[in-house]
């Protein structure tokens, strides 16, 4: 993977616990290293461990007790909720495991859905979901609802949708775990494709060594301390 002199994500002395009961459960500690723009890394650990908070972080979906949490230059933990919610819309992409596609919607609906925010006419909204089906090999599918798809047909309508609104950063929490292996093979191929030719940077949580493989770079946590694996 080429060395790359600016990093999109810097994080420096980050630290997360959970409240439960009376209890303070530290879930990260002290967690400090930078993400390269374009690069595709894959966060790896046991359950536990502190992945998916890391990943959530990330991505603006919660906020860390303390620490530095630079996205694009910008210390997204200094962000109200609202702030926050403006800015996941433009700068971040979800893959989720389970899809998290609308049911009552074709392929094509959902991946038009974050569109429907922009000022783009419908045209032009047409034009991009259009391309995006395309590149994911479901030009075929675009009318076609959840419940007609197959689990790995379901997961491309996903990233999709993730990329649509041409975010920096896509993250993915368990993109293959629930897909058999050739299905899994074709979805990890996209995410390759997005990192090398749209220069995407992608985090992916995976429990899988496999699909880890196909990131650049792998980190691996352990009881909420981070160590560098390759």
């Amino acid at each position: 993977m080429e060395n790359f002199s600016e990093s999109i994500i810097h994080i420096k002395h980050l630290t997360k616990s959970y409240r439960r009961g009376e209890q303070t459960v530290p879930v990260l500690t002290d967690i400090t290293f930078d993400i390269p723009t374009g690069e595709f890394i894959a966060l790896m650990g046991p359950s536990g461990s502190g992945k998916s908070t890391l990943l959530n972080l990330i991505a603006g979906i919660d906020t860390p007790d303390s620490g530095i949490l630079e996205v694009g230059g910008k210390n997204i933990a200094l962000l109200s909720e609202r702030e926050l919610a403006d800015w996941r819309a433009v700068n971040v992409g979800f893959i989720f495991q389970f899809y998290n596609l609308m049911p009552v919607l074709t392929a094509f609906e959902n991946v038009e859905l974050p569109l429907l925010l922009t000022q783009l006419s419908f045209k032009e909204r047409q034009e991009r979901v259009e391309l995006a089906l395309a590149m994911v090999g479901l030009s075929n599918r675009m009318e076609h609802y959840p419940s007609e798809l197959s689990g790995g047909q379901q997961q491309r309508v996903a990233i999709a949708r993730a990329f649509i609104s041409d975010p920096a950063i896509l993250v993915a929490d368990e993109p293959t775990g629930d897909l058999d292996r050739t299905s899994a093979e074709e979805i990890l191929a996209i995410l390759d494709r997005l990192n090398k030719e749209m220069e995407k940077t992608i985090i992916m949580v995976t429990h899988d060594p496999h699909a880890a493989r196909t990131a650049h770079l792998t980190r691996h946590l352990e009881k909420g301390e981070l160590d560098v694996e390759n």
